[in-house]
């Protein structure tokens, strides 16, 4: 069985955490993928203080296993959600969009592990100094807000710019994402779009139908003019959006166009106006399965890989 240095400090089985994925990832999922063996992740995103420790209870309610919490900073809840994760007792933090350094002395002093969403060398090396658990490395790949570099190109470098353990993510979805995110230098991965697929996923059925249906070319990245890409798939709202992007509409435009499109394609499955965010591994997600299934799966098709790497050294 593989096991890594990130199993050892934060107390699971395997090595994959669940993405923070706003408006989708809640408690439900977070408990079935921590029983799982993983590290199940519930998602603040956009909502309130009261919405997360509700989720984060219901994770609680359904296993004893660490559970984690992921705060997007550009919120207008960040200061609330910070305070709350440390109320309830988070195991873990995950964040994303943005800088997390002023909350970070608090939630440690808390006993709580941060861990940061990374997408360049500089942030790696900022949280590290801050004192950061770990760093989650996360390519272009990923689905929603996205860097410039890739995983391959992102990975290595941060695993050579800290000694803190390092989670790979972005279009990790299966054993072999798994095995070559340890081969360059990662101890664990992340993934969003593979538990878009999970039983206990609770989207509309047209955002799982179009996951289970998307090809290799199926997703774009918008926002980037606002400074914010986000990689979703290739709707209409997707081509609407690109289109006022580069068409003249200004910055409140966009930002209004983009209102409420995720909870749209989450909650109603609106095929029109939802954005639906996924990555580009999207096309290798084929079937419904239950969360911890897919953590166990993962596993067990990257530890044959793995064994079989001294083959090529002769």
């Amino acid at each position: 069985m593989i096991r890594s240095k990130i199993c050892e400090t934060l107390g699971i089985r395997y090595p994959v955490f669940q993405g923070g994925m706003a408006w989708i990832a809640d408690g439900r999922l977070a408990a079935a993928v921590s029983e799982g063996g993983g590290l199940g992740i519930v998602a603040s995103g956009n909502a309130p203080a009261e919405h997360v420790r509700e989720q984060i209870r219901i994770a609680r309610s359904l296993t004893d296993k660490p559970i984690g919490v992921n705060i997007m900073l550009m919120s207008p809840f960040a200061d609330e959600v910070a305070a709350c994760v440390t109320e309830e007792k988070a195991d873990v933090v995950t964040t994303g969009a943005g800088n997390p350094s002023k909350y970070m002395e608090k939630w440690k002093a808390s006993g709580i592990h941060v861990i940061p969403v990374v997408a360049s060398v500089a942030m790696a090396k900022w949280m590290t100094r801050l004192g950061a658990s770990a760093l989650i490395a996360e390519g272009g790949e990923s689905g929603g807000h996205v860097g410039e570099l890739t995983t391959m190109v992102l990975v290595p470098q941060i695993c050579d710019a800290t000694d803190l353990p390092v989670i790979a993510a972005g279009g990790i979805a299966d054993g072999r994402g798994v095995a070559a995110a340890f081969m360059l230098g990662a101890c664990g991965v992340q993934m969003g779009t593979r538990f878009l697929s999970a039983e206990e996923c609770t989207i509309h059925s047209n955002y799982r139908e179009k996951i289970l249906k998307a090809t290799d070319l199926c997703t774009m990245v918008t926002g980037k003019r606002l400074g914010h890409p986000v990689r979703s798939l290739r709707t209409q709202f997707a081509r609407e959006y690109a289109q006022a992007e580069y068409g003249g509409a200004s910055d409140e435009e966009l930002e209004e166009l983009g209102r409420g499109a995720l909870r749209l394609a989450v909650q109603e499955g609106d095929l029109k106006k939802g954005c639906f965010l996924a990555g580009q591994c999207a096309a290798m997600v084929k079937r419904v399965q239950p969360a911890a299934e897919i953590v166990r799966e993962v596993m067990e098709e990257a530890e044959p890989i793995l064994m079989r790497a001294s083959s090529w050294v002769k």
